[in-house]
């Protein structure tokens, strides 16, 4: 979830729409670079104790439930990406925690998304705390994940144990004053656009999202860009204006876990405009008020993937507040 600045931070509506409209406009010609490179060190992934389906969603377990000593992990990732994106967090809690990594359908080369596609994957991660009988479990998302993460910590209060949302809000950044029929517009503009888009030219609109707002490291820009780059562009543009369209902020008094908020700054792109780090952290803390208990952490320097960029000070951050629950 990307957000813009401006005189008035975030006032104005650029957000997912322009991104994505600016992406589709523009090539890139690195990806066939990047495609012929021998390796990508994001698609390795860590082999999980089990993997099974839940209503569509991929789930891959890692760690040890029976043994494990804190609290039941579910790991959501944002637009386009897959379980691989969540590589260094499962490493760092695997060990105590029984770590539920999702892949959503139509992402990282999943069959694709129905047309409900927010609210199909939104159940599923409830059936899988029902079924699995998970206790208290944190949900971990990021950008969609971490809007899908406080989705169901409203539906679900009493069977939430925490929500960690790494730069993923209740409401679309920059979208929280407009009305729900322009909303709703915009909505289907995105995901008409992205609806047209062939394999080809989606991979390389992913490698220009990436090296721009992604991550910083140009390098891992193009590897993760080869694997967003096999979800089908059609259910990406189906999800976005799922999210586009949604506001969770009414509900948000209703969770009754601690909510953590990271909130990712990067001073080459903040810098120029006159953001700042805590101004970005106050915003987003704006856009949550109504939750009884909130923390806003700032991760820096980091772009849209903190975890990626900085897995040091988003692991720290996740494990300072798992022992505060």
């Amino acid at each position: 979830m990307k957000t813009f600045a401006c005189k008035k931070p975030f006032a104005m509506f650029p957000v997912v729409v322009g991104i994505l409209v600016a992406l589709m406009s523009a090539g890139s010609s690195h990806a066939a670079e990047s495609a012929a490179a021998p390796a990508n060190r994001f698609a390795a992934t860590i082999a999980p104790a089990e993997r099974f389906e839940m209503d569509g969603v991929l789930v891959e377990l890692h760690g040890n439930k029976a043994g494990s000593k804190g609290r039941p992990l579910i790991l959501i990732p944002g637009l386009a990406t897959g379980g691989w994106v969540w590589q260094e967090t499962v490493r760092a809690f695997s060990g105590d925690h029984a770590v539920y990594v999702l892949s959503l359908p139509g992402f990282d080369g999943r069959p694709a998304a129905p047309a409900t596609a927010f609210a199909s994957a939104r159940a599923a991660v409830e059936k899988l705390i029902e079924q699995r009988r998970l206790d208290k479990p944190v949900i971990v998302g990021h950008s969609l994940g971490a809007t899908m993460a406080v989705a169901v910590a409203e539906d679900k209060p009493a069977q939430v144990g925490g929500v960690v949302a790494i730069d993923g809000l209740p409401v679309m950044p920059g979208t929280e004053t407009l009305p729900p029929a322009e909303r709703s517009r915009y909505a289907q503009m995105m995901k008409a656009k992205l609806a047209g888009a062939n394999a080809a030219l989606f991979a390389s609109q992913q490698q220009g999202y990436m090296r721009t707002i992604g991550v910083m490291d140009m390098g891992k820009a193009d590897d993760i860009a080869l694997l967003t780059g096999r979800s089908d562009p059609a259910s990406v543009g189906q999800y976005a204006a799922d999210v586009l369209e949604l506001d969770l902020r009414p509900g948000l008094k209703n969770i009754q876990a601690p909510v953590l908020v990271i909130s990712p700054f990067f001073d080459v792109d903040g810098g120029p405009q006159g953001l700042t780090a805590n101004a970005k952290a106050e915003y987003y803390r704006s856009l949550m008020q109504g939750a009884p208990k909130v923390e806003v952490v700032t991760v820096e320097p980091a772009r849209h993937f903190a975890m990626i960029d900085q897995p040091q000070q988003v692991n720290d951050a996740i494990r300072k507040y798992l022992s505060s629950l």
